[in-house]
């Protein structure tokens, strides 16, 4: 480990872009699968590195999605919500807005009131036992179509967990345009929820314009090919519109083809607010350090650097100004110390 790495390890934290199931622990996702023996998911957790190696962004959501089956009661959500904490724990992460899709629980028979109440069950004792604070963004499975969202909507709107801050759309974005999600984050918005749709990962500018223009977001999921458009960018950085970027997500889904071209280069000289996010860490062999480890080396940065990129993403959160005020001066006297 390198002086730098070390530096990561300790650093306090906040995360911004991982998935609930895709943070599944090789471990805990074996246990899933010998509990569920119909699922084609490896019981053995040296078998499931072969199992996450995607050929193309339509392989990734494929194999993703046979992960998201083994989650079928309420005791499976709330052991893996809690287990996720547990890795972000020893990570030093205090703070994660996590993704959560609750249409693929309810549809696969999980009542809605018990998936919600096995997440928030998970997040206070995350809170009070292991010091994570954990947010929930409620995402729209782009794939399974209006559906999805009318159902994400009504349990995001009428069930309205204490710890919801935000809605969001995930999965593929071709052949999914983001405008005829409109009405549903119309709908989330005049709830008090914050836009945080996935946009540009694998498709171009395009679509994160009509994320911005029609989904009205606050934040971009990836973003990836922003710098293809300089007016993009440009705006992005004046209104400060935050990107989470996910470099080695990136790499394994083939949305970017060599990780030392990645365009975080090119978006943080634009000026624009970068946060760096793991995205579905086990399931791409890293995790929030390996990522804070990537950008450091693909930016050139220094502890003092690495600390402001932590900063961005307490800047960029749905936290209050208290959690955030407080979480930046740990930061600060972390990096002071370091140097000391």
């Amino acid at each position: 480990m390198s002086v730098l790495d070390s530096f990561i390890a300790g650093l306090p934290k906040a995360e911004l872009h991982v998935h609930h199931v895709g943070s599944a622990s090789p471990r805990i996702v074996a246990e899933l699968a010998a509990r569920h023996p119909d699922s084609p998911v490896p019981t053995d957790p040296e078998a499931l590195a072969d199992f996450f190696t995607f050929r193309d962004f339509a392989h990734f959501i494929e194999v993703y999605l046979s992960v998201v089956d083994l989650i079928r009661d309420a005791e499976d959500v709330r052991l893996l919500t809690y287990e996720v904490a547990r890795d972000m724990a020893r990570q030093n992460i205090r703070y994660a807005e996590l993704t959560v899709t609750p249409f693929s629980s309810t549809k696969r028979g999980i009542p809605d009131g018990a998936f919600v109440e096995a997440i928030e069950d998970a997040r206070k004792a995350a809170e009070a036992e292991l010091g994570v604070v954990l947010r929930w963004c409620f995402d729209i499975p782009g794939e399974a179509g209006l559906e999805a969202a009318e159902e994400t909507a009504r349990i995001a709107c009428e069930l309205k967990p204490e710890g919801l801050v935000s809605f969001g759309l995930g999965g593929p974005e071709i052949g999914v345009p983001r405008p005829q999600f409109k009405p549903y984050f119309d709908r989330a918005i005049a709830e008090g929820l914050h836009s945080v749709p996935h946009a540009g990962e694998t498709t171009g500018p395009q679509t994160i314009w009509d994320a911005l223009v029609d989904l009205r977001a606050e934040r971009i999921g990836h973003g990836t090919s922003a710098p293809q458009d300089p007016a993009l960018l440009a705006h992005l950085a004046e209104r400060r519109i935050p990107l989470e970027v996910c470099p080695t997500s990136n790499l394994a889904t083939r949305a970017v083809t060599d990780l030392e071209r990645h365009p975080i280069k090119e978006m943080v000289a634009a000026g624009v607010l970068v946060t760096v996010n793991s995205d579905d860490p086990p399931m791409f062999g890293t995790d929030l350090n390996r990522e804070y480890g990537v950008a450091a080396r693909l930016l050139e940065l220094d502890a003092a650097g690495v600390a402001g990129l932590a900063k961005n993403a307490v800047d960029a959160s749905f936290m209050d100004e208290t959690g955030k005020k407080a979480l930046r001066a740990e930061i600060d006297a972390y990096t002071a110390a370091w140097r000391g």
